[in-house]
């Protein structure tokens, strides 16, 4: 690939056959983690609650929102052919949920039915594979365009401070970035595109605390909580297997 890294790009990987069947396969057989469920259990309790859940994929926590009894769910990704797997799967499994193509950096009112949702999920650091700070920070404020006020707001992000090993490699990054030698792909600092050996991409962007704390409080967003996956539940190797450590946050709309 050459050039900068952009939205086209992201869509395109996940659009990816690889990506496709990774994302529908954790879909059919992983479900929930055990700190998404205690947490939804914590801060969704409210089982008639209006949910919509950005960037679902191929559906493994819209099916799992299900599986715990919330009965009034909408979900949008903006990879195509992940949207049509999580249509896939809901037909399967008959459950009559929303599945929309959509761009969380767009406007997203024409998702609402009957009235705004109230509370939102972004889950596996969908927010955080969106390039440019601007961007994201559109995003967030596209889905407090959609929610009640006091709607609550979890989503999670890879945090480039969580261990000692993390930021050892982020001041050896920040060098890279101070002598011009960093990924001519990147676009900022703490971005990351991952390549693995079968040819699956992967664009991220790796923030600190100080970061979503500064970008919640400018769209809209009032912090409640962040925690570390580690500090909520012990995971199955499976899960640990699909996804590193991250940083859950729950915020609510002001």
């Amino acid at each position: 690939m050459n050039g900068k890294i952009t939205a086209a790009t992201v869509r395109a990987d996940f659009n990816d056959p690889l990506a496709v069947v990774h994302y529908a396969h954790a879909a059919h057989t992983l479900g929930l983690w055990e700190s998404e469920r205690l947490l939804i259990d914590c801060f969704f309790p409210d089982k008639t609650a209006r949910l919509l859940e950005a960037g679902c994929g191929a559906g493994r926590v819209t099916l799992g929102l299900w599986e715990l009894g919330y009965r009034h769910l909408t979900a949008f990704d903006f990879a195509e052919d992940l949207v049509d797997q999580a249509v896939s799967l809901f037909a399967e499994r008959a459950v009559p949920i929303a599945v929309h193509h959509a761009d969380a950096t767009h406007p997203l009112c024409h998702l609402i039915s009957d009235n705004y949702f109230d509370g939102v999920l972004f889950m596996f650091n969908g927010l955080m594979q969106i390039p440019v700070r601007d961007n994201r920070r559109a995003a967030l404020c596209e889905l407090a365009a959609v929610v009640v006020p006091g709607a609550p707001f979890l989503f999670t992000t890879h945090d480039r401070d969580h261990s000692r090993a993390e930021k050892v490699a982020w001041r050896l990054e920040a060098l890279r970035w101070a002598n011009g030698t960093q990924d001519p792909r990147l676009l900022e600092y703490g971005d990351r595109y991952f390549e693995d050996d079968v040819g699956s991409r992967t664009f991220m962007h790796l923030p600190d605390r100080a970061e979503i704390l500064e970008d919640l409080a400018a769209t809209g967003w009032l912090h409640e909580h962040d925690v570390m996956r580690r500090d909520v539940a012990k995971e199955s190797r499976q899960v640990e297997d699909f996804s590193d450590e991250c940083r859950f946050w729950v915020a609510r709309r002001a």
